[in-house]
Formats: C-alpha cells, structure tokens, sequence
C-alpha cells in the first residue's frame, strides 16, 4: 500500500474499534464508572500502573483496588490518613504488591493536596520541556520524590532510560484524545492530542511492522519515536488514534 492507501484502511480500522464496545474486555471501562473528573483520573491512573498481563486478570485487580479505595478514588486520595493506608494490606496484582499501592496513594496525596493533581503536574513537565517522553521521565522523579520504597521505582516508566512506556502513553491517550465516541475521555486540555505517543505494545509493534510503520524490532523507547513520526505524517492532530487500528488489527483479527 501507498501511503493514501495505508491512511485510508488505518483510518477505516480506527473508526471501527473505537467504539463503546471496545470498553467490555478493555481497563478503560474502570475509569468510565466515574464522571468527576478527578475520579476519572486517578483511578485511570492507578488502572493503567497495573495494565499488563490477562486483561481479565487487569479488570479484578483494578476493580479491588476502587472497592479499597470505598468507590471514591478522589476523596480517599486526599482525605486518607496514615492508618486508611494498613487496609491495602494483602493487595497484590503480579509484582505490583500493597506496599507499592501505599506509595502511590500517599504520592497521589501529595500531588492532590499540594501540586494541582494529575494533569496540572504532568502539563507542567510537558509545557517546560516541550516533549512529553521527557516529561514523563521528569514526572517519574516528582512522583517519587516522597521517600518511596526502592521496590516502587520500577512501576513507573522512564522513557529516557529506553522504556517504551506503553501503560503510560495509554493513560495519556484515555486522558487526553477527544471524548467524541465515547471511548476515551477527553477531560485534561493542558496536553495536546498532537503531542501523544502510541501505547506500543507487542500487538501494535506487530501490524506497524507488518504496514511498514515501524522498522526497528524492540519495542522501546527508539521504537515509539520512530512510529511516532509515521503516525504523524498520517494525521499530525491526532496520531494515536491509530492505536484502535493497529491494537485491533493484532488482537481481533491477527493481522
């Protein structure tokens, strides 16, 4: 395929998964309970900390940590006290353990109480380096700057360091692309949908590959800024919203 071909059948595919139904097996559907929009957020956020491994195992533990949390990831955030933090005591979800999940929320706090919130801190990194895979190196170090557990560090991405930093780069995309069909959220305006990375994964990194999107074979950081290029050639405003189509085309249809 030309490059209009390919646009023309990546377009196609991207209206075709992104639809309400692509929330039934997916962990965007954790957030969708919510309608305040820092409820949306953080339990987006903390979501997407643990999305990887069987989606159905994802959704379980997600759905533990919100019930943990009393359903309002919000109000505990800001309002818990040391002691609220012993009943994540037992939460396990793969490597991500209970200690790991009292940093965050203890880190969260801080970022709620004193720095704006989610997307005020991560907009601040974007606006003073003017390239968000950097800033998401340097919201890595703010969100770890409260005396966390050595283990912790490795739940959240460093792309300078070479991560791919997939979870992350979907959570910005849930945050971020329009809420025009009713998939992804469209509530943070700080972070342009121009700027988006693509969530590359071994499903996405498969089809780029296949439609001569992507030659690199890791899937890591070098990777994501080399389909970041392709992508936006294809639409400079609104790159990941190709993730649909090349995530769709690997999962659904083995492309």
């Amino acid at each position: 395929m030309n490059r209009t071909e390919l646009k023309a059948f990546l377009d196609e595919k991207a209206a075709y998964y992104e639809q309400p139904a692509f929330l039934e097996q997916d962990p965007i559907q954790i957030p969708h309970r919510y309608t305040q929009k820092e409820d949306i957020e953080i339990s987006g956020f903390l979501t997407a900390v643990i999305a990887w491994g069987n989606r159905l195992s994802i959704l379980r533990s997600a759905d533990k940590m919100m019930q943990l949390m009393g359903n309002a990831p919000y109000d505990f955030v800001v309002n818990h006290q040391p002691q609220d933090l012993e009943n994540m005591e037992g939460f396990v979800h793969r490597t991500f353990q209970a200690v790991d999940l009292q940093y965050f929320l203890k880190a969260l706090q801080q970022i709620y109480r004193h720095q704006g919130g989610l997307e005020t801190t991560l907009a601040k990194h974007y606006k003073e380096s003017g390239e968000l895979q950097l800033a998401l190196s340097n919201f890595k170090k703010e969100f770890f700057s409260f005396d966390p557990p050595a283990r912790s560090l490795k739940h959240l991405p460093d792309p300078i360091k070479g991560s791919a930093a997939k979870r992350i780069n979907m959570y910005l995309r849930w945050m971020v692309r329009p809420a025009d069909r009713n998939v992804d959220f469209g509530i943070w305006d700080q972070i342009p949908a121009a700027a988006l990375s693509c969530p590359l994964d071994v499903h996405s990194g498969r089809v780029a590959r296949a439609v001569m999107l992507l030659k690199r074979k890791q899937n890591d950081a070098k990777a994501v800024a080399e389909l970041d290029k392709a992508l936006r050639r294809l639409d400079p405003l609104d790159p990941v919203k190709y993730d649909f189509a090349l995530f769709g085309l690997g999962v659904d249809e083995k492309f």
